[in-house]
Parts: C-alpha cells; structure tokens; sequence
C-alpha cells in the first residue's frame, strides 16, 4: 500500500481545559481528497491548523514522510510542502493575479528577501506564477487586479498562490464558501483534477461537493473523530446522521 504523505498520531489541542482536538489519528494520501466534515464547533479548523503550523499541538505527532512536524513554525512546515488556504479570502487585492502567484512562489527562492534586482528578472518565479495560474484555469485573468476578480476567482486565484509553492499536500478550508452554482461546479472540477497529483484535505460545509469530491471521509464532533470511512459508509451511519447530517441547525 502506498505511503501516507501526511498522517496524525492521536493529535491533540486543547485551549485551558477544552479540548478542540482530542487523539485524533489519520492518514492523507496522494490521488485522494480526505474530507473532514461536522457541525460548528467539531475542531475542523483547528485540526487544519495544527498541520499547517498556525498551531502548535499539546500532545501527538504529525509526520510528514514520516519527519515528525508538529511544533514547526507554519513557514517551515510550509517550505516542506504543506500547501494551506483559508475560511476568508488570503489574497493581496491591489496586486494583479500574476503579482499574487509571483509572491508566493518568490518564497521558494533561498532567500526571498531581495530588494536589489526587480522581479520580473527572476525568470524561473514567473514561470512558476504563470504555470500556477494556469492550473487552475485563471491565466487568461494574469493582468487582472485581484480585487476586480469575482468572489470563485479570488478563491481559484488563492489556491494558484498555493500551487505555486509546490505543495505535496493541500489544506483547503471551505473553498466553495459564498460560491454560486456555476462557480461551485468549476472549484469542485478543479479540485478533482488537483487531487492526481496531491494529497488534499477538504474541509466544507457544502455535502453535496463534499460527497462529489471525497475518497474518503472523517466526521469529527466535539474536538474527536465520531467515524472515518468510505463516502457511502458515512452516508449509511446512524451516528453520523445522528450527530450531524440528519440534523437541521448543523447544515447552517
């Protein structure tokens, strides 16, 4: 069987005396979209966070080829190739689409703190802009001012940022929030095509992506993992329709 790229060993985060992650252990895996669903409150983002290094863990390992991560700062867990997006918008409006990618595939230079030699001379960051804009279907839109772009550009415009630092593993919180139909139906295209050469975490309210999109699914509730499994084992559990998918106030 193949490696997991990224896996948890009983994760665990707690805020004062609660608990927002407890023993969480799971697994990621290139060419599968490992969607991690649950009502308001479930520890999703917070989990997000502890891979990206937003967080530092209480307890538990995170091994990324099996190099144990946890603690890192998000910046070095980010050059290992943990690739995030965010709930809101993480975007630079004044700058144009191509400015944005640039940006963050600048940061894969040795050092990216050069004040001396404009931009656009370094020519191997501007082809990873550009290859990253047309990853996902944005590089017609290169000149653009970010902030022209609409709310399914900006959100394809932040995972282009993403992909132009070479992430093996993509952390993406709520891509298609506030998306409308047709906008939803292209992220969700994007990111199957995404998923053949990542690992990817998706975490996402909306269920009838989520069950388009995940190989594999994990319901967490109250900080731990109720069940993890196949779509359609999740879809048959009486827990999991118990505790989230059969409830109205957790489709809010």
């Amino acid at each position: 069987m193949t490696e997991a790229v990224l896996r948890t060993e009983r994760l665990t985060k707690h805020f004062g005396g609660l608990a927002a992650v407890n023993d969480v252990s799971l697994d990621f895996f290139t060419d599968q979209i490992h969607a991690l669903i649950g009502p308001n409150g479930a520890g999703k983002t917070t989990l997000a966070n502890l891979l990206s290094g937003d967080l530092a863990p209480t307890s538990g390992g995170i091994y990324l080829d099996g190099e144990d991560i946890a603690g890192l700062s998000a910046e070095r867990i980010s050059q290992r190739g943990v690739g995030r997006s965010y709930q809101k918008t993480n975007i630079f409006l004044p700058f144009t689409a191509f400015e944005n990618c640039r940006l963050a595939a600048q940061s894969r230079l040795p050092s990216s703190m050069r004040f001396t030699r404009p931009a656009p001379r370094y020519e191997e960051v501007s082809r990873e802009a550009l290859r990253a804009l047309a990853e996902v279907g944005l590089d017609h839109r290169a000149e653009v001012p970010a902030a022209t772009l609409s709310h399914g550009e900006q959100r394809q415009l932040e995972i282009a940022m993403t992909l132009a630092t070479r992430p093996r593993i993509l952390l993406l919180d709520e891509p298609l929030a506030g998306m409308g139909s047709e906008e939803s139906a292209r992220m969700v295209e994007l990111l199957q095509r995404l998923k053949r050469a990542h690992a990817m975490l998706l975490v996402e309210h909306d269920m009838d992506a989520v069950f388009a999109l995940a190989d594999r699914l994990t319901v967490m509730v109250n900080g731990c993992v109720l069940e993890s499994g196949s779509p359609d084992a999740i879809r048959a559990s009486a827990a999991v329709q118990e505790a989230y998918l059969g409830t109205e106030e957790a489709a809010a």
